[in-house]
Formats: C-alpha cells, sequence, structure tokens
C-alpha cells in the first residue's frame, strides 16, 4: 500500500523479480485508475541484458490497442534516430514511466493526456524493477515525464539534455520525447538535435 493509503503498483510487483513475471503480474495492475479506460497495460519490451533502456512517458493510442510500446509514429522517428545513432535496436529496453494509456474523448476520438504526478508515482515501482533487472548502462530518457519520474522535479530536459548524469549505476541522457519531433514547427531541427541527444548516449555506452 501507498504511503497515502491509495494502492500503487507495488501493491501487484511479483515475489520474483524478472521481465517475465513482471510482464505478467503489470497487467493485472490497478494501482492507480488509468487501467479502467485503458485497453491494457504496456509493458517495456527488449532484451533482459540491453546496454540501453529508453523511457518515454506513456503508451499513446496505437501503443494502446496493440499493447507494444512505441510502436506509432514517434516510435517511428525513435527507430531511425537510434539506427542513425549507431544504437543497434536489439540492444535497446523500451519502457514508459507510467504503463497505461492517458486520454480524454473528444468525440470518437482518444486525445493523450499527461499524467499527473499521483499517476507517475503510482507507477514508478514498475520502473524501478525494470532498471533492477536490465541493468542498463545508459538510460535515454524521452521527455518531461520520463525526466520528472527518473531524475526529479527539478531537472529540465531543456537545460541539460544530451548530458550524461549518474542514474543509480547507469548513466542518464535526457533528450525531448520522439512526439516532439513530430509536434515542432521545424521538424528538421528538432529531428537533428534528439539525433545529437541519441549520439552523446551512444558514446556515454
Amino acid at each position: 500500500m501507498a504511503k497515502d493509503g491509495n494502492t500503487s503498483a507495488a501493491d501487484f510487483l511479483p515475489d520474483r523479480l524478472d521481465l517475465d513475471a513482471l510482464r505478467s503480474a503489470a497487467a493485472c495492475c490497478e494501482g492507480c485508475g488509468l487501467y479502467r479506460n485503458a485497453t491494457q497495460t504496456v509493458f517495456g519490451e527488449g532484451p533482459r541484458q540491453a546496454r540501453f533502456m529508453l523511457v518515454g512517458e506513456q503508451p499513446g493510442d496505437q501503443e494502446d490497442r496493440q499493447g507494444h510500446p512505441f510502436v506509432g509514429p514517434a516510435g517511428r522517428v525513435l527507430d531511425k534516430g537510434l539506427a542513425e545513432a549507431g544504437i543497434a535496436r536489439d540492444d535497446v529496453y523500451v519502457t514508459n514511466a507510467v504503463k497505461h494509456f492517458s486520454f480524454t474523448l473528444r468525440g470518437k476520438r482518444r486525445i493523450h493526456q499527461k499524467p499527473t504526478a499521483a499517476e507517475i508515482e503510482a507507477c514508478h515501482p514498475w520502473l524501478d524493477a525494470e532498471l533492477a533487472v536490465v541493468a542498463p548502462r545508459v538510460v535515454v530518457v524521452l521527455g518531461a515525464t520520463a525526466a520528472r519520474a527518473l531524475l526529479g522535479r527539478e531537472f529540465r530536459v531543456t537545460r541539460s539534455r544530451g548530458e550524461p548524469v549518474p542514474l543509480g549505476d547507469a548513466l542518464a541522457v535526457a533528450t525531448i520525447h520522439p512526439s516532439a519531433v513530430l509536434r515542432a514547427p521545424d521538424r528538421d531541427a528538432a529531428y537533428a538535435g534528439f539525433l545529437a541527444d541519441l549520439q552523446a548516449a551512444a558514446r556515454a555506452a
């Protein structure tokens, strides 16, 4: 039970900490209210001993429907950036700070809604467990929500992006979320900055 008496992911963690056990347990997570409207839990994916862990905000509409992280338009930007930065996709574990899709309905459309601080906190035990099991060398922090979850409220991606900072036994390198590239007025410039940050992560490993 969370400190304030509410549930959190900690109430659903399995006794055995490996990726299969975590994924199975997360499918039943009711640690915050997001599970009520989301299609399913979208847990992290990738090899057990990946050198890189990439942490985004939350699943998007396509991820929620398909059950896999980074399979929508932002995922295609991410895959392109990883390839150009020389980071092999099979050396990457991808996940999100929050495992359920947070959205509001606008007609029949599901519009992304930023997770609350309480939702980020409630989901944090899953992220801690993934970090403990995968033990990456470098954690690439994608966007402000992931930065808040991993690096604290005071960290600013715009101020410290691309700079390796300690995170437990790993190094963290923050950058914008790939969806921000798609929303940018100048996509080419936004992508160039995103790629430079991924290249910094590759050097840090």
